[in-house]
């Protein structure tokens, strides 16, 4: 969600601190701020909207000072402001946060009985206050924010800058990703590796409950009792925090085009000359009774495509689940299963959660991430990484597909060790699938009938998206991606619920996308296509070259992807959804990469 930067450094670190929060925009936020200390003094900027409002303030007031902290919010508690917006500041105490702070409310109380009363409507000033209301006690600054952590409810990481304390800067993570860089002489916060990739590649990641103190000269790491630890400090590798648009009009488009090159990597990375190679541990899809896959959003659809091919492929009992529900309904795990836990960041609050609900009951956790040093994959039995490299557009592209085959190559392993599929059958797949980035090419250069097709579908208020079998999944995330980045409402349903009542939405107003690959379902889908067009409905069918000669001349529009193994349909009809969404967007005129009201990595439940 929200963006952190810290920075007690050697030089003026207003530019760098704006530069920091520039590589979290992709978070998603609706205001920013930065605050630094110059000459002991604590002072702060704060603007609503882009970075550019914040930067041409800092024209107009400028902050000196070498030391500082800087953030963009995510509106939780509070409308976007400049009074709500970070870094909070409650005498001589500035602080930023990333999560929600559960008994804020209650806190106030306390507070305004000491005399200390809020001025904004967020959650966060009250961890500003409480610090200063310690700090009037007398306690030291770093003793004040301390005992300030100690009361906390709820999800957050935490910097905290001192009035007079130069050399000093405070953090803690409880629930949400916290890391600290190391430089020469400097050292560093950040909500992740990336904001912290221009000014250092060693990099310590605070576990669950930490509190650091920074000066210059280090750091010292405390756990949530109070005991020194060791963390290990790691160095990351700069590509992969490379947050440029290489030519590109935006991100997304980028990391469209993207695809073919990371499918390579992933494949690369578990497929070897004679099979399927997992990291250790790895895991016997023999010895496991049923799977259960959690996850949110795009990832979600990700799991519900993977269930239909473990049942089908492996005959292995599948239950998936929204993670924001998974644990409230407490359900029960029974002997011999194995949880899968599906997250872009590998931080998202409420897939986590499930996550921890399922340690030591489930036989085995299991994770599919793309950051191997997240929380999730840290928590895990068995981690493994997507290799889709870092994805800024909020809308996910890239990461879906690289989910998609990590999880495809995992079904084809269950599908061997449970007896279902014969190693010849295996490598006929595997030759399917390590042709699948150069598909992905082919179908690349077909952009230009989906753009024109997008700038009519533009028009639309309503569109629905339909699909049979392993085309469901793909219709839900296709109508997700359209309503994510072009606010136009679209909603997908299985082809043969149509006629149980979403028929009745059907005019000549509401397009309907249908995706029809020529596969075993095809003759279905396309009797559900014929209902839609008897009523006046305009179709947009997305099959192959077999089914547009038999259902495309009677289709409004036609969009043709190249034929490929049943198997293997939903990786590459990601594709043509993710290009219907971009190019409405658009056409539309909405921020592709930064999409209202959305963030990329929702680290609060």
């Amino acid at each position: 969600m929200c963006g952190i930067i810290g920075i007690l450094g050697s030089h003026e670190v207003a530019p760098m601190l704006v530069e920091g929060l520039k590589r979290l925009e992709y978070r998603g936020y609706d205001s920013a701020g930065i605050a630094t200390i110059n000459d002991g003094v604590l002072d702060r900027r704060r603007a609503v909207g882009k970075l550019v409002n914040l930067s041409d303030l800092l024209v107009h007031e400028p902050l000196a000072g070498k030391s500082g902290i800087g953030h963009t919010r995510w509106a939780t508690h509070g409308g976007p402001s400049a009074t709500n917006a970070h870094p909070h500041q409650a005498g001589p105490v500035a602080v930023v946060h990333n999560g929600i702070i559960e008994n804020y409310k209650e806190l106030r109380l306390e507070l305004a009985e000491a005399g200390l009363t809020a001025q904004t409507e967020t959650d966060t000033e009250t961890v500003a206050l409480l610090t200063q209301k310690h700090l009037n006690e007398g306690m030291a600054p770093v003793e004040a924010a301390m005992a300030t952590v100690d009361r906390l409810d709820g999800a957050f990481a935490l910097a905290f800058l001192f009035d007079g304390e130069g050399d000093l800067m405070v953090a803690a993570r409880k629930g949400s990703p916290l890391a600290i860089g190391h430089g020469n002489g400097e050292m560093f916060v950040g909500s992740d590796a990336i904001a912290l990739a221009p000014m250092t590649d060693q990099i310590t990641y605070l576990e669950e409950g930490d509190r650091a103190v920074l000066t210059r000269a280090g750091v010292e790491i405390r756990d949530e009792a109070g005991r020194l630890v060791n963390r290990e400090k790691r160095t990351i590798k700069m590509d992969a925090a490379r947050v440029d648009k290489d030519g590109y009009k935006h991100f997304m488009a980028k990391e469209i085009a993207e695809q073919p090159t990371v499918l390579s990597a992933a494949l690369s990375a578990y497929l070897t000359e004679t099979g399927i190679a997992l990291p250790d541990p790895g895991v016997d899809f023999a010895k496991v009774d049923r799977l259960t896959m959690v996850a949110c959003g795009t990832a979600y659809y990700a799991c519900f495509t993977a269930k239909y091919w473990f049942e089908q492929l492996a005959g292995l009992p599948v239950e998936v689940d929204i993670a924001s529900e998974f644990r409230y309904r407490e359900p029960p795990i029974t002997p011999g299963t194995t949880a899968l836990f599906v997250s872009q960041s590998g931080e998202t609050a409420d897939t986590l959660a499930a996550l921890r609900y399922c340690a030591g009951k489930a036989e085995r956790i299991l994770s599919v991430v793309n950051v191997p040093e997240s929380s999730i994959a840290r928590e895990s039995d068995l981690a493994l990484p997507i290799h889709a490299g870092t994805e800024i557009g909020v809308a996910s592209t890239k990461a879906f597909t690289c989910q998609l085959t990590v999880l495809l190559v995992l079904a084809l392993k269950a599908a061997v060790d449970r007896g279902r599929m014969t190693e010849d059958q295996l490598q006929d797949v595997l030759a399917s699938l390590r042709a699948l980035p150069g598909t992905f090419n082919a179908a690349l250069g077909r952009g230009d009938d989906i753009r024109d097709t997008a700038h009519e579908l533009a028009e639309a208020r309503d569109i629905l998206f339909l699909g049979r079998g392993l085309m469901y999944p793909l219709a839900l995330e296709g109508a997700l991606k359209l309503k994510e980045i072009s606010y136009i409402h679209a909603e997908a349903y299985a082809s043969g619920e149509l006629k149980h009542g979403p028929i009745a939405l059907i005019d000549q107003s509401v397009p309907v996308v249908v995706m029809a690959p020529k596969d075993s379902l095809f003759e279905k889908t396309i009797s559900n296509m014929q209902e839609v067009m008897a009523r006046g409905g305009k179709v947009v069918l997305v099959t192959d070259a077999a089914g547009a000669s038999i259902a495309g001349a009677d289709a409004w529009k036609t969009i043709v992807m190249p034929e490929i193994r049943e198997v293997l349909t939903p990786l590459l009809y990601a594709l043509p959804a993710q290009l219907l969404a971009y190019h409405t967007a658009i056409a539309k005129g909405t921020d592709v990469d930064q999409p209202r009201n959305l963030a990329k990595s929702v680290t609060v439940e």
